[in-house]
């Protein structure tokens, strides 16, 4: 059994009473020992580096971007953590990190909120009756699928849809809206028709998500099919070439661009 991580407000006071005993050290040591100290912090409460990996978020994340994820914001907050860090409850339109079966943490957006009346028709989202203004949403070239771009179904015509899924849906539908229940939030990709989400495999519970992205720090240029047929060719390339490839390799106008 793995041993829970301490509090922030427990580790600031472990910190506090360690910077009591580090006068005694060298000057210099004493600075990289808090700067290792507080780095640690960071990333083990507040920030978290993820990759994406699949296209469902396009074109708002792209397959290769690196991300920092705020872990604390939406972390169950005492007085002290509070006045540290800024907390705030999953709002409507928010890119949230959860905990999921398959594969165990996916990244998608909130649509719906607990409370909420929600229905999709001809691809484009309702909420408690009013068209929900969706600047992010893409709708890349697909195959016709009614459950996915007409929901909630009334008949069960998809089979990547989750049959206790469906079925809970149908106990949950009024007057062809869909009510999300207390404590749950629905979530799609904002490349809405090549992601798996909430239409597929139902509501995400508040206690599994765990993090909003903050900025990409990071994209990297992921290689095609005919990228790799030409590298495996083994002729001498011109100077001009190597230039290009090692400039290339990443996105570097998406460096340090805010997330939302």
């Amino acid at each position: 059994m793995s041993t829970p991580a301490p509090a922030p407000h427990s580790f600031l006071r472990q910190l506090a009473l360690a910077r009591a005993h580090l006068p005694a050290l060298p000057h210099a040591l004493t600075s990289l020992l808090q700067t290792v100290v507080v780095a640690l912090f960071v990333l083990t409460f507040v920030l978290q580096p993820l990759l994406i990996p699949s296209e469902s978020m396009e074109r708002t994340l792209l397959v290769g971007d690196f991300l920092l994820f705020n872990k604390q914001i939406y972390a169950p907050a005492d007085r002290l953590s509070r006045c540290l860090l800024p907390y705030r409850q999953v709002a409507r339109g928010d890119i949230v990190v959860f905990h999921h079966t398959q594969p165990p943490m996916l990244i998608k957006r909130v649509v719906g909120v607990p409370g909420d009346l929600l229905r999709i028709a001809n691809g484009q989202v309702f909420v408690n009756g009013a068209a929900l203004n969706e600047p992010y949403a893409a709708f890349e070239p697909a195959p016709p699928n009614p459950g996915r771009d007409n929901f909630p179904g009334k008949i069960y015509t998809d089979p990547e849809v989750d049959p206790d899924w469906w079925r809970q849906m149908q106990n949950l539908t009024r007057d062809g809206e869909l009510v999300v229940p207390p404590g749950e939030y629905f979530v799609l990709g904002d490349n809405r028709n090549h992601s798996k989400d909430s239409r597929f495999w139902g509501f995400v519970p508040r206690e599994a998500i765990v993090a909003r992205p903050l900025a990409i720090y990071f994209s990297l240029t992921l290689p095609s099919s005919t990228d790799v047929q030409q590298a495996a060719n083994d002729r001498l390339r011109h100077e001009s070439d190597l230039a290009e490839r090692l400039t290339g390799f990443a996105r570097w106008r998406r460096i340090f661009r805010v997330v939302h």
